[in-house]
């Protein structure tokens, strides 16, 4: 596929990528990130943090390289550096790991509605909701999606401030000792890096992007701000919690809002996950909207075809398979495998279509 392919009028703007890389790194991974990070590098957490952004900066620079070689998104890159039928393969397995991303969301986002606040509605009553809503956006186009996550960002701003109320009850003496191995904090970087995910659907929506290659540093800056963000949260969590108290929680940052008490409101984590709803549904909207146009691309269908199937297999999931079980499946063991793929694939990517330039 080529960029030219993609009608100027269904394009954005290059500054919408800042929002676009940004609002998919911000999903579940900023509520329970710090329990992982605590169990491998305790205080040094913040070390992993950095580096762990670090590494999604090159990963941006290694992406943009690639699709400035070769005009389009990654299928168009796959196909053009292994050929039809070996590209396809790698573009199937793109597709299966997008699905597979929108279906953890949401799988995991009505688990914590489950634990926090609702437990008795049935799993597929809230994944019905949220595929209707989903499909709607979809169809809507990009530039439908683009302009719900600009609004759904700017609309979150304010939780911003909630954890500095932490700090009402902080004892920096939890920041001490840093006596951890180069190892552990490699460890920990590891897992942070597993909320990171999200910039990648960058290698989807490209040709969306009008002059695509201006829009490289607002990758960036989606990518900084996330990464000052999840400083900020670990920061105040260990300076709130003792280490073990939090290896031990695992919902760590819904935990600290527990403690704000208005006059008006006396249960504030509710506000909080009932709010992550415009948070999330764009971490939910864009893989399936990613994966759907794949099969579009790979299958020459309408892509609410595939929207259909996706719907439907994620329904019956929640409907028949779901449970806490297999959304630990879904996290601990599919998404670190890809992660490592993805670590491996794409610098032998670029290498391919740097050697069929």
């Amino acid at each position: 596929m080529n960029q030219a392919s993609v009608n100027e009028k269904h394009k954005v703007s290059p500054f919408y990528v800042f929002f676009l890389v940004h609002s998919m790194q911000v999903g579940l991974g900023v509520l329970n990130f710090q329990r992982a990070l605590a169990k491998s590098t305790g205080t040094d957490g913040l070390i992993s943090i950095l580096l762990a952004g670090l590494i999604v900066h090159i990963f941006i620079w290694i992406i943009y390289k690639i699709l400035s070689i070769v005009p389009g998104d990654i299928i168009s890159a796959n196909n053009h550096a292994f050929g039809k039928w070996v590209g396809n393969f790698f573009n199937l397995l793109f597709i299966f790991y997008f699905f597979i991303l929108g279906m953890t969301i949401i799988t995991g986002y009505i688990e914590v509605i489950h634990i926090w606040m609702f437990k008795e509605v049935p799993s597929w009553a809230f994944s019905l909701v949220f595929l209707i809503l989903i499909y709607n956006i979809n169809t809507g186009g990009f530039r439908t999606i683009t302009g719900i996550t600009f609004l759904t960002v700017i609309a979150s701003y304010w939780l911003l401030f909630v954890p500095f109320y932490g700090f009402k009850y902080a004892d920096f003496s939890n920041l001490l000792p840093f006596d951890h191995t180069l190892l552990e904090i490699l460890k920990g970087t590891r897992s942070t890096s597993l909320s990171m995910i999200g910039f990648e659907m960058v290698l989807m929506y490209y040709p969306f992007i009008h002059n695509a290659k201006k829009s490289q540093k607002y990758a960036h800056g989606g990518v900084l701000m996330t990464t000052s963000l999840m400083l900020l949260l670990y920061f105040v969590s260990i300076v709130f919690y003792s280490e073990n108290e939090l290896i031990i929680n695992i919902w760590p940052t819904l935990t600290m809002t527990s403690i704000i008490e208005l006059p008006f409101i006396q249960r504030f984590e509710y506000i909080v996950v009932s709010w992550w709803v415009i948070v999330i549904i764009v971490n939910m909207v864009i893989p399936l909207w990613a994966a759907s146009r794949g099969f579009k691309l790979l299958f020459n269908v309408q892509q609410k075809y595939p929207l259909w199937v996706m719907s439907i297999i994620i329904l019956l999931i929640n409907i028949f398979v779901f449970d806490a079980d297999a959304l630990y499946i879904l996290n601990k063991v599919i998404n670190p495998y890809w992660v490592s793929f993805f670590v491996i694939y794409l610098p032998i990517l670029l290498l391919m279509v740097k050697i069929k330039k």
